[in-house]
């Protein structure tokens, strides 16, 4: 009985340590976002710069604009940071991860926090960019 409860204790100690590393689904996929423009509207470049600077800035992002047509932008979120190159032309435009800081990323994977911070910064673009097509 005593060898018995020994191993299933020793059994027990390995699952849980097991469990404790393992990242718990904190991480996911890395996202790139490719987001194109609909054709229907027809956007200046300003126009298109205009709408990414404002939505990053409406989330905190600092923006930089790089060159015509590129945009860097960096968060700093607590103690997690994250840079992501925005190409953009009257087509459409792309998020891309550029690097990060405290956020897990390894082999395509990085904390789920960086794709809701993206995916957020996409849905704001196309919500600015379509309130310039209602004007």
């Amino acid at each position: 009985m005593k060898k018995y409860c020994t191993l299933l204790l020793g059994v027990l100690c390995a699952a849980i340590i097991a469990a404790c590393s393992h990242n718990t689904g904190r991480t996911v996929t890395l996202q790139n976002i490719q987001t194109p423009i609909s054709s229907h509207h027809h956007y200046s470049n300003d126009q298109i710069r205009d709408a990414i600077v404002q939505a990053g800035l409406g989330r905190k992002w600092m923006m930089n604009q790089i060159s015509p047509g590129v945009i860097d932008a960096h968060l700093d979120n607590r103690k997690h940071s994250a840079a992501v190159r925005i190409t953009y032309s009257a087509s459409g435009y792309t998020i891309n991860y550029v690097n990060s800081h405290n956020l897990m990323a390894e082999n395509g994977q990085i904390h789920r926090n960086y794709n809701r911070w993206v995916n957020n910064l996409d849905r704001d673009i196309q919500l600015k960019l379509s309130a310039i097509a209602v004007k």
